[in-house]
């Protein structure tokens, strides 16, 4: 998943109105300079600078935001005050170049919010989140700025500008005129009004997430621990222990703790208590229950898209997308839903025969899915999880990552001493990435691994500092940001092949934002439904031989992976396909559908269960993501109307996976990975994506492959 910070959450419709690129405004720079705010100060230090996050305070942070937006405003004001007739040069690469401040603070104000949030940044965070919405309504409906944005835009389609300029011109006007430029005076007011209370909703929401997961802890004791592995068991007890409850066990309330004990505890009833606890977060009929605020962001984002004449939340957003219409996502989802649950149906008898021949006289429940999964998977394919687990070291998979970008991108990565780059933790590291030939510095990367209270769970990616070269070439600084559970101390970091392949997925997103050669800040934006295709078909490289033959290491005897085992997890991997991909469309079905419901007296918990009913989801497991605690589309927009884009995407990852597997050199075929590189990740916005894939593979993307891929049967 990609985390643009604070630019997708709460600023999500100006980021290409202001950009991400620093300008060395002089007005703005002498207040500043002027200014003893570290976050508000240029970053200095190696490698072109660098946050200072090792001196980040809280109490610094409403100050600075409130100065950074006045010197934003200041710059956007001066662009649409210019007396000169507005041109490409003086009108949009001048707000390419804007808020240079402004967007340093973000960076940090991205870290506070997902890295190190504390109950004293939630409400800084609550008291800005209506005052960052009136800034963005200044700049978009800023009359004067959009009749030049016009000008320059209108001027454009009968003298055709360079391709990267018109790129960035239509993007440009595209997201203005969706977000209300053209509305009258009246209608402005009531849109920015709008954007102002969704801010808050956005905020609580996400909050009362982060509040369910931190509060809702499941403490084991010795003789609760059926089935778990010791190198778990060592971790819950120094998590239960660093929260003041020694001699037990904390199973905490996030995906990374959850998921082995749902899979391997023996402890039925602990399952399920367990099982509640994760899925019912935001929807527990308390002071941190999300029903009701969703209800509301749903009536005012028809409310505001009706403004601009839009029937839908939906149709408006997905004009831009690849999918260009709702309906175009619904078929495409509606084409793969039936395959799912009838694997679904298939999965669940087979692991009712196991349980029935064990004798334990139950029904296969949604907290009894992983259990028996993990023994279906065991006695068809002979492949037990944990021992995968045992070759899957973090450390060496980190190296892996690296290997796989040297073979495809040339990229060296190595580590940065500990304290030459200022962290925000002290689990913090950091690498230097340079051109392997030419030993051109490329970047920096960042890893932030572990699990902790006041981070926010899952797993993303971001940019501090994206690539441009349109004022000289800009070096990256890229992170990625996993939830992994910190071992006891001297203990290896030991993860599931699922959490292996996120890795590999988190990494494609730093590979993209390291591989950007373009102009100006805009094209380094993405198309929702495009963005997750080079992530997750950067996943395939950790089932390649090279990876697994050289990574994947025993953590205690330190012999490399049996070739018999990888074969079972070879043959096992379209093993799981019905739960997988049925957790996750349901979320997504979910998203469009109540994007396209009459939102007036909706009753969000009624709507969920009817509408699961009338799917006919599989009672056996939940949405991956259910209503009240589904962040990706409530506690912002980036993903709103768009959580189907995962789907989008994988149609494209199959197709492309199909490409290489036909390669003379397989996944490590250069000619296969230079048109990789070159179409698929370099260009980011600067081209259409469809047009982009299909310069890579000659023609569109086909969902056979994506139904080949995934095991399901495909229709003749």
């Amino acid at each position: 998943m990609i985390d643009k910070a604070i630019k997708t959450t709460l600023l999500c419709s100006i980021v290409l109105i202001t950009g991400c690129k620093n300008d060395k405004n002089s007005e703005e720079k002498m207040a500043v300079n002027d200014s003893k705010n570290i976050l508000l100060q240029e970053w200095t230090g190696p490698y072109e600078g660098v946050p200072a996050f090792d001196e980040m305070q809280v109490q610094d942070v409403k100050e600075a935001m409130k100065k950074g937006m006045v010197l934003g405003l200041k710059d956007i004001d001066s662009i649409a005050n210019n007396p000169e007739p507005a041109t490409f040069e003086n009108t949009i690469v001048a707000m390419e170049g804007s808020a240079e401040a402004l967007n340093r603070i973000f960076t940090y104000y991205g870290i506070f919010s997902s890295n190190t949030s504390s109950p004293e940044f939630r409400d800084i965070q609550t008291e800005l989140a209506p005052k960052l919405s009136e800034y963005q309504s200044k700049i978009s409906q800023n009359e004067k700025l959009f009749q030049r944005i016009k000008t320059v835009y209108e001027a454009s389609q009968k003298d055709t500008l360079p391709a990267d300029q018109q790129r960035v011109v239509d993007l440009t006007y595209k997201q203005f005129e969706m977000n209300g430029a053209n509305l009258d005076a009246e209608k402005k007011k009531r849109y920015a009004e709008i954007n102002k209370e969704l801010s808050k909703l956005y905020t609580k929401f996400s909050n009362n997430i982060l509040h369910d997961e931190e509060n809702y802890v499941t403490y084991l004791n010795k003789n609760q621990l059926g089935g778990l592995s010791e190198s778990f068991t060592k971790s819950a007890a120094k998590i239960s222990s660093d929260k003041g409850q020694d001699e037990k066990y904390a199973i905490t309330n996030t995906r990374s703790s959850i998921d082995p004990f749902l899979t391997y505890s023996t402890e039925r009833e602990l399952r399920k208590i367990v099982w509640t606890n994760y899925y019912n977060r935001g929807d527990n009929a308390d002071a941190y229950d999300n029903n009701e605020l969703i209800a509301e962001i749903l009536k005012l984002r028809k409310e505001r898209v009706g403004l601009m004449g839009y029937d839908n939340y939906a149709e408006w957003r997905l004009q831009d997308r690849m999918a260009k219409t709702p309906e175009n996502a619904m078929d495409l989802m509606m084409a793969v839903w039936p395959a799912a649950i009838a694997r679904v149906d298939e999965e669940v008898a087979d692991m009712q025969a196991i349980a029935d021949a064990n004798g334990d006289n139950l029904k296969i429940e949604a907290w009894d899915y992983r259990y028996y999964a993990e023994k279906v998977r065991q006695k068809k394919y002979d492949l037990d999880s944990d021992e995968v687990k045992q070759y899957l070291q973090l450390d060496n998979l980190t190296e892996a990552l690296f290997y796989v970008a040297g073979r495809l991108f040339n990229y060296k990565f190595t580590p940065v001493p500990n304290g030459q780059v200022p962290v925000f933790h002290p689990d913090v590291k950091v690498w230097e990435v340079a051109d392997k030939d030419s030993g051109k510095l490329i970047g920096l990367w960042y890893l932030d691994p572990y699990a902790r209270e006041g981070k926010r769970s899952g797993a993303w990616a971001t940019t501090y500092r994206s690539y441009t070269s349109y004022k000289g070439e800009e070096n990256v600084l890229a992170s990625n940001n996993s939830n992994f559970v910190k071992p006891a101390p001297g203990e290896p970091v030991l993860i599931s092949w699922d959490d292996a392949t996120t890795f590999f997925h988190e990494f494609g997103h730093a590979l993209h934002f390291f591989s950007s050669n373009v102009k100006y800040p805009t094209l380094n934006g993405g198309v929702r439904d495009y963005t997750e295709f080079q992530s997750q078909l950067l996943e395939r490289w950790l089932s390649t031989d090279e990876v697994i033959n050289n990574y994947l290491i025993h953590h205690e005897t330190g012999e490399p992976i049996p070739a018999s085992l990888v074969v079972k997890i070879k043959n096992a991997s379209k093993f799981n396909q019905g739960f997988g991909t049925t957790e996750y469309l349901a979320s997504a079905l979910m998203d469009m559908k109540l994007h396209l419901a009459d939102p007036s007296n909706i009753d969000i918990d009624k709507f969920e269960r009817e509408t699961l009913k009338e799917l006919q989801m599989p009672e056996e497991l939940p949405m991956r993501h259910r209503t009240p605690q589904f962040g990706h589309v409530f506690s912002g927009e980036g993903y709103a109307t768009a959580y189907y884009g995962y789907m989008w995407a994988d149609v494209l990852t199959a197709d492309a996976s199909e490409a290489f597997m036909e390669a003379p050199d397989g996944f490590y075929d250069k000619a296969m990975a230079d048109k990789l590189v070159k179409y698929l990740f370099a260009p980011r916005n600067s081209m259409d994506p469809a047009e982009a894939y299909r310069l890579f593979r000659g023609r569109d993307a086909k969902i056979e492959a994506l139904m080949r891929d995934r095991g399901f049967h495909v229709s003749e």
